[in-house]
């Protein structure tokens, strides 16, 4: 079974993300917003993909206030987590936000909150899960 993890600072759409995907996903969820909780999850190899808030008011990072894009760049430096797909969450998109947030961060996917599609949350979530899986093909000769 895969395992999420959770990056988000709101209770209320923390206990919505963790039942939709535990009832519709049948995924394992840990929820958390501690930066090294989540690095250590991730270099431990227990997570399948991060769901991570974009805004996030209560984490911090060697004494620096981050929010889900910084944390997003610190796991996919780092060569035991780059290859976990993070999907960012965040409820201020605006207009051309979405490519912004792909790129400063490189994560790998973004939805809008609140979600109101959970079926296309789950089947997004097992796709971004299942390319990860696939072995990296290499460069074929010209």
């Amino acid at each position: 079974m895969a395992h999420i993890l959770v990056v988000e600072d709101d209770p209320n759409n923390a206990l919505v993300f963790d039942a939709v995907l535990k009832r519709i996903g049948r995924f394992d969820v840990t929820v958390s917003e501690n930066v090294d909780e989540i690095l250590s999850l991730c270099r431990a190899g227990k997570i399948d993909l991060v769901l991570m808030d974009v805004s996030l008011k209560q984490s911090f990072y060697g004494g620096a206030k981050v929010d889900g894009l910084d944390i997003t760049r610190l796991l996919k430096k780092e060569p035991s987590c780059a290859g976990i797909p993070v999907l960012l969450a965040t409820a201020h998109a605006m207009q051309g936000d979405t490519g912004r947030f792909l790129t400063a961060s490189s994560a790998d996917g973004l939805v809008t909150k609140p979600v109101l599609d959970h079926h296309a949350l789950v089947r997004q979530i097992r796709e971004l899960i299942q390319r990860s899986r696939q072995p990296q093909r290499e460069a074929e000769p010209a």
